[in-house]
Order: C-alpha cells, then sequence, then structure tokens
C-alpha cells in the first residue's frame, strides 16, 4: 500500500536544475523537464528543428512511409490502422492523409475528456462526418473524477490519468481488433524538447515506452486515490482497465508496431490546422484565442485543459504561451523577439472563465484550489513580494 506522500511532489520537479536559462534561439526554458541546452545555449529542441530543416532527406522518409503502409494495408477494406484521434487539427490531418493519400483504412480512437467544449465536440463530429469509421472510449464518470482529482492534488496535474486512458486506449483497441499499426502524430520528446536518444526512430520503442508514458505507475496511483477517499462508493476493478495498457510482451507477440507520423512527414502544427480546416471540416476557437496563448486551434476539446497549462506554469515557471511561441519560432512563423512578448502578454493567464467547472468537476474549494497549487511553486522558480507570488526569472 502507497501513502500519499509518495505523490507530494512531481519527480520531475526535483530534478529540476536551479540555475533557470532561456533558450538562445526560442523561448523555452531549461525548466522543461528533460530539455538539454547546448554550450550555444541553444536548446534540444531548437537543434532538432534545425536538422529537420537541414539534414533529414524527407523523400526518403516519404518512401519510408509507403513501404511502412504497404506492408500493412488490408486488401479486403478491413481497418489496417488505429489513429488515436480527438477530433483535433493534428489527428484529422494524420487519419485524412492515411486514407486518401496511402490507401488506408483507418480506425480511430478517442479517450473522452472529463468535460467536452462545445467547439471540440463539434470538431469530433464533423471529422467522423467527413468520412471516418471511429470509437469513443468515455470512462467510468466517477471513477475518472477521483483519479482526476488525485492527480490535481498530489500531482498538480490532473491530466496524469487522461494520458493514462489516452495513451492505453489506442493500443487495447488495436489488440482487440487485431490491427498491428497505431499511428501516433509528433515525437514530443523531440519537437518541444526532451529524451533525443529516440530522436531518429520512428516510434518509440517499447523498452522506453512505459518509462517515458507511464511514469507514475498506475496501480500505486489508484491504491492512494482509494485511500484518501477520493471514490464516492466502491468501485469494481475492471473499471480500471480502461486507463491500463495491455502488456507490452502481449503487444510485442502481437506485432503491434507504434509510429509517429511525424517521423515521416514534416511536422507543423499550423499547417495541419490549415489542412483540417480545409478536409474534414475542423474549426478554430470560435470564442478567438484560447486561454493561456495567442493561438487559436490546439488542444479545443477539454473544458478543463487550460488548466493543465496554467499548473505547468506553476511547477516549471512557463505556460502554454512558451510552448507555442518557441515552436513557432523554430517554424520560421514569428522570431524571437515576438515570441518573447507573447510570452510576457499571455503566459499564466488564470482560467477564470472555467474555474467554477473545474472546481465542481474535482469538488474542492476556491481555498483548497490555491493551498495545492501553491504547494508546486519551487523556490528556485519563484518568489514572494508584498503577498503576491513572482517568477524569479523571465525570458528577454
Amino acid at each position: 500500500m502507497c501513502s500519499s506522500e509518495v505523490f507530494e511532489i512531481d519527480p520531475q520537479q526535483l530534478a529540476l536544475p536551479k540555475e533557470v536559462k532561456f533558450c538562445t534561439k526560442c523561448v523555452m526554458s531549461n525548466q522543461r523537464p528533460r530539455i538539454t541546452f547546448d554550450e550555444n545555449g541553444v536548446c534540444s529542441a531548437c537543434n532538432y528543428a534545425a536538422t529537420k530543416h537541414q539534414n533529414i532527406d524527407w523523400d526518403l522518409r516519404t518512401k519510408q512511409f509507403k513501404d511502412l503502409c504497404d506492408r500493412h494495408r488490408s486488401a479486403d477494406g478491413s481497418w489496417d490502422v488505429i489513429v488515436p484521434c480527438s477530433g483535433g487539427k493534428d489527428s484529422s490531418r494524420i487519419a485524412h492523409q492515411l486514407k486518401h493519400d496511402y490507401g488506408m483504412h483507418p480506425l480511430c480512437v478517442t479517450f473522452s475528456p472529463p468535460v467536452y467544449t462545445d467547439i471540440g465536440w463539434k470538431n469530433l463530429r464533423a471529422f467522423i462526418d467527413s468520412g471516418f469509421d471511429h470509437i469513443l472510449v468515455s470512462p467510468n464518470g466517477a471513477v475518472n473524477k477521483g483519479l482526476t482529482k488525485a492527480g490535481f492534488i498530489h500531482l498538480g496535474d490532473h491530466n496524469e490519468i487522461f494520458d493514462h486512458g489516452q495513451m492505453s486506449a489506442p493500443f487495447r483497441v488495436a489488440a482487440e481488433k487485431g490491427i498491428k499499426l497505431v499511428m501516433y502524430g509528433e515525437n514530443g520528446e523531440a519537437e518541444y524538447g526532451g529524451t533525443s536518444d529516440i530522436n531518429d526512430k520512428p516510434g518509440m520503442p517499447w523498452a522506453d515506452f512505459e518509462l517515458t508514458y507511464y511514469s507514475t505507475g498506475l496501480d500505486n496511483f489508484i491504491d492512494m486515490a482509494q485511500q484518501m477517499g477520493y471514490f464516492k462508493e466502491p468501485v469494481d476493478a475492471r473499471s480500471f482497465d480502461a486507463y491500463r495498457m495491455p502488456e507490452l510482451e502481449d503487444l510485442e507477440k502481437l506485432g503491434i508496431e507504434m509510429h509517429w507520423f511525424g517521423y515521416y512527414h514534416f511536422w507543423v502544427p499550423q499547417e495541419n490546422y490549415y489542412y483540417a480546416a480545409k478536409h474534414t471540416g475542423f474549426q478554430a476557437n470560435p470564442e478567438g484565442r484560447t486561454i493561456g496563448t495567442y493561438s487559436k486551434y490546439a488542444q479545443l476539446d477539454d473544458l478543463t485543459d487550460s488548466f493543465l497549462y496554467f499548473l505547468m506554469f506553476i511547477k516549471y515557471g512557463f505556460g502554454r504561451t512558451t510552448s507555442d511561441a518557441a515552436h513557432e519560432v523554430r517554424d520560421g512563423h514569428i522570431n524571437r523577439e515576438e515570441a518573447v512578448e507573447l510570452v510576457k502578454r499571455y503566459d499564466g493567464e488564470f482560467p477564470e472563465k472555467v474555474f467554477g467547472v473545474f472546481l465542481n468537476y474535482l469538488d474542492i474549494t476556491e481555498e483548497e484550489f490555491w493551498n495545492v497549487t501553491d504547494k508546486f511553486r519551487m523556490d528556485h522558480i519563484w518568489k514572494k513580494e508584498n503577498g503576491m507570488w513572482k517568477l524569479r526569472h523571465q525570458v528577454s
């Protein structure tokens, strides 16, 4: 049996360098877990972006992708590839190109977010209606609320359990349906800064999979939530299966492969938006920019998503704007000076508009929210002046 103290501080926070630095090419901080900086102060994500532009033979990668599809394509029109899909711009583009450019027969799988937005649900329906087979995996709502609450209180990450479900659902469906190819979007470790030793791999090796995506042991996490009374009533153990990966040994025996579409195709989030808008009816945020950033077309499906980025700001000192702006610098859409101004203007914006929805979903008070939030502030990132929290270091 575990104790709640095991989860009090995210291990990724404890591993952060105590001297805060910012990339000299983009605006990303060295407080991003697993990111590295070279001797010139350039982050690993920027160095990977340079490799993308200069050193990758994309024609060869396209040929490799065609060969991959040829190896998996069904002859009778049955499903031959799983596409994890939210109805967002990235997965919409992937599924559409697989079907129309490569002659594949995708089955798209969505793990339901805690609270759907109107535009998120509309985009998912538009995507399905544009011509795709689809499965929506909706976990037990009471269980999901309890585990979501546990993630927020003990990890400062309410999306921890959603990430488990979002990652496991496509592989569970693949194993059940006998589909041997699962196609994810981009290698986030490479694109945003992380473990660089898999930059040249077409997918996450199974040996690294659990450590990278499942660093919080699911059984301990569930056990802790039960001990702390986060479930309103007793829960059947099978209700947790929605968050559980098939055994990796079984996936290997079944011959199931996980690949990144972005390994084979030049990955530009903004271009994915234009593509999805044109081909699958995707619409940007009708309210304009998304809370916490300046963009209007990313991660629109989950009403609670803005708290993931707000807590990221609390834990690491950078938020959604930093992440978006850094990528757009690497893509050549804006320069560093423009990115700095965007970060100063929008980063760390509090999601006041949906605060009540978040509190209600987790069944916590506003006081409890701030008590939890403040315990994740690291001394080398934050200081308190006149009763107000302020960052010790800001990008310039």
